[in-house]
């Protein structure tokens, strides 16, 4: 398996998903790992906002953007409505902005 991104996870992102039962945790990592063979076809990927995207594994929701060949996998909830909530989404589009301008490592 040829990997064509590199996926980065924030530490509260890492926490939330070694806190998860095992059998999710497997669905989260193998989402992820689909994404970085760049495999998009095979799970769910919503555009929510400018570079801002969505991955839909069973309730959960993790929000990443790509940059050159990082997939940087910033926030991560359980979805309990229909629509993202919009903090959500504006925080992301502030972590963004701050890793474009290399203000986070």
């Amino acid at each position: 398996m040829e990997y064509q991104y590199n996926a980065v996870f924030f530490d509260k992102v890492k926490i939330f998903i070694n806190n998860l039962p095992l059998k999710d945790q497997e669905k989260v990592i193998g989402a992820a790992t689909a994404l970085e063979t760049g495999d998009f076809q095979s799970v769910f990927v919503k555009q929510l906002r400018g570079e801002i995207k969505e991955l839909r594994v069973k309730k959960y929701r993790l929000i990443f953007f790509i940059h050159a060949n990082s997939i940087c996998f910033i926030r991560i909830f359980i979805k309990k409505s229909k629509k993202t909530p919009k903090n959500e989404i504006d925080i992301a589009e502030k972590i963004y902005k701050l890793f474009i301008e290399n203000k986070i490592p």
